[in-house]
């Protein structure tokens, strides 16, 4: 049987230009923004719109909705196999079987030739037409010979579908990642320009002389979405000062392994109030970090059950330590943690003592209320079975985001 088309599937297109053209649209946007744009937007939000908007959608081969048709045609005598008694140059009606397999998505992806490999015999002599991937056969023989052509083309796709889907798997897993450090070259360039880049960041470092008695253990180090572009309304940009990512998850595992201490020596703590378990962790904190060249208390409390890290009179760190009172209590404490708060790229934490013994429902509680809130941004990631990520908003500005975590311990009655 005649196969009668030249295939362009996995052969027609090059990939890595694709994947180039879309870097430097990417390259060409971020260049485009002005400056006060690239200094105020939520650098999360921003990542996430582009993400969103370059990610590629693999289309999905529909094997199973695969169907045939035929129509008749003049085939010339040089296309027939030698046992054919034809003369050469006339041509001779005869019936073309046409095998359709279905696709969903954008099926001109399916022209590009993988990069990761490329398998040449038995690829399937397919060609795009439509919504369809079609290969035909001048139907010259018994209906067994057509079935066993038809499955061999058929399982010569596989392997390069599955090449071709990997490489775009690894496209959109690594575009976030290279999106971001675009971004956030031409943040640093700005800065740069500025001056004021070495403004930014507070030189909180670990104490070397903590005395053993507050040790604790150490940590070991199918229709595309576009999200909406986040908007800017400030003109100018100010320095900020702003806690570093690496000493603020050492605060977060030191109060962390604290909790994890408390819940250890349950007749130790349990009668202990929300100021008591307060004063121990920022006994444990203080001595462990200190503030540039400042000595002293580098962790203090205002209020009733605060803990809270200053760099010049601003708020950079702020810990509000709560009992699990329900729901309605949780979000009453991110709202009044959120007031404490104006500087952006503010790191937080509300650490909540559960006293009830279903733990693990008050977990999902967590989990399940915290998206609700007005402020709520995303959720970044689980450091614990405890101790989970998010991000915020402060009060009317979606590009000055909060880093908070939640640490929930339980100290049941007994």
């Amino acid at each position: 049987m005649f196969r009668r088309l030249e295939p362009t599937i996995f052969r027609s297109a090059n990939l890595s230009e694709l994947f180039g053209d879309i870097y430097k649209k990417i390259q060409y946007i971020i260049d485009g923004e002005t400056e006060d744009y690239i200094l105020n937007a939520n650098e999360t939000e921003f990542v996430n719109y582009l993400t969103s908007r370059y990610k590629i959608d693999f289309p999905e081969v529909l094997f199973k909705d695969a169907f045939v048709d035929s129509y008749e045609t003049d085939v010339s005598a040089s296309s027939f196999p030698s046992t054919y008694d034809v003369r050469s140059g006339d041509k001779y009606r005869k019936t073309i079987i046409q095998y359709y397999i279905p696709v969903s998505g954008n099926i001109s992806l399916l022209n590009y030739r993988p990069i990761s490999s490329f398998s040449i015999s038995g690829s399937g002599r397919f060609v795009t037409q439509e919504q369809n991937l079609l290969t035909e056969f001048v139907l010259f023989s018994n209906e067994e010979e057509l079935k066993r052509l038809i499955e061999q083309e058929v399982n010569g796709i596989h392997s390069n579908l599955k090449f071709l889907a990997k490489d775009f798997e690894e496209f959109n897993t690594n575009l976030q990642h290279h999106i971001r450090a675009v971004l956030g070259g031409r943040k640093q360039r700005i800065l740069n320009n500025k001056g004021i880049l070495a403004s930014l960041g507070i030189p909180l470092k670990s104490k070397t002389t903590t005395s053993d008695t507050f040790a604790v253990p150490q940590p070991p180090l199918r229709e595309k979405i576009i999200i909406k572009k986040p908007s800017v309304t400030e003109v100018g940009f100010t320095p900020e000062p702003t806690l570093d990512s690496d000493n603020y998850f050492k605060i977060l595992k030191i109060i962390n392994d604290v909790g994890k201490n408390f819940e250890r020596m349950p007749s130790t703590f349990k009668d202990k109030g929300e100021e008591d378990l307060r004063d121990h962790i920022i006994l444990v904190l203080d001595p462990n970090f200190e503030l540039g060249g400042v000595s002293g208390e580098t962790f203090n409390k205002t209020g009733k059950t605060d803990i809270l890290l200053r760099y010049d009179s601003s708020v950079i760190f702020i810990a509000e330590c709560k009992f699990w009172s329900g729901d309605k209590g949780y979000l009453k404490t991110i709202d009044q943690l959120l007031k404490y708060l104006t500087w952006r790229d503010t790191k937080t934490s509300i650490v909540i003592f559960v006293r009830e013994k279903d733990f693990t429902s008050i977990l999902e509680k967590v989990q399940a209320v915290t998206e609700t809130h007005n402020n709520y941004l995303g959720f970044d990631n689980k450091s614990d079975e405890n101790w989970f990520n998010y991000r915020f908003h402060l009060n009317g500005d979606k590009n000055r985001e909060v880093k908070l975590a939640v640490q929930l311990f339980h100290l049941p009655k007994s």
